[in-house]
């Protein structure tokens, strides 16, 4: 019995240091041990959504329709069909730094075409309103 008693597990005495101190430092007292243990872990920084915006956004949408909504601060981008409104709001926030009152999306479903005797699928895609603050814009067009 003697041989199995030296694989078996033994408690861990909570007064003893769990860490050996390196050359010139004294041994922490347990009590600082126990609180380092029942903290709760840091978490490193939250990454802004600026290197993500690649994620949402595709592109601003240029049309006829766009540019009469840009009169009401309104703005039209293509996102990516797997993109809700919650990370567009963000997306745009944190791009253009201006600050968004609501988002609208809307999924433009795909269309058949026929040219001759080819039939084919024009793509769908999903594009997002989005409604900014009074006096602020969005330079879509660089001039």
């Amino acid at each position: 019995m003697a041989i199995r008693d030296i694989f078996k597990k033994k408690p861990k005495d909570y007064n003893q240091p769990t860490t050996l101190p390196s050359k010139g430092q004294a041994p922490k007292p347990a009590e600082e041990i126990k609180k380092e243990a029942t903290a709760a872990p840091k978490r490193a920084p939250r990454k802004t959504a600026v290197g993500k915006a690649y994620r949402v956004l595709k592109t601003p949408q240029v049309t006829e329709k766009a540019t009469g909504l840009v009169g009401q601060n309104q703005y039209v981008f293509k996102v990516w069909p797997r993109a809700n409104k919650v990370e567009t709001k963000k997306a745009i926030e944190d791009l253009y730094g201006v600050d968004v009152i609501s988002v609208k999306i809307i999924k433009v479903p795909r269309k058949r075409r026929k040219l001759g005797r080819i039939s084919g699928w024009r793509k769908g895609y999903k594009k997002a309103i989005v409604k900014i603050k009074e006096g602020q814009k969005i330079e879509v067009l660089p001039r």
